[in-house]
């Protein structure tokens, strides 16, 4: 059983006992349990439930395993040819871990 849930703008499917790596959650805390609402699909062994936006009574129940991540560096390179203008700017993006423990639908 599998459901596509939306968190902060983004679609994820989530499935009990996976991670997810989401855009980072303000009030988030360690071993808190979060719920999401926002349910698109539900598929419950071929039975395929699609919302109009959402499906009815279906959540998604996660725990934060680690409330701030960094992921990679992704560097930003600036260039104009001729003209001696070089800029260099790194960024790491932060994200929150989250384990799935159940799919209610």
């Amino acid at each position: 059983m599998y459901a596509i849930v939306e968190i902060n703008g983004q679609q994820f499917k989530a499935e009990a006992g996976k991670k997810l790596f989401v855009q980072h959650i303000q009030e988030a805390e360690a071993q808190q349990t979060v719920e999401f609402e926002r349910v698109l699909l539900v598929d419950n062994d071929g039975a395929i439930t699609v919302g109009v936006p959402t499906v009815e009574g279906a959540k998604v129940v996660c725990e934060v395993v680690s409330p701030l991540v960094k992921g990679d560096k992704v560097l930003v390179f600036r260039k104009k040819r001729r003209k001696g203008y070089r800029k260099l700017n790194g960024h790491r993006q932060q994200f929150t871990e989250l384990t799935i423990k159940e799919v209610i639908a």
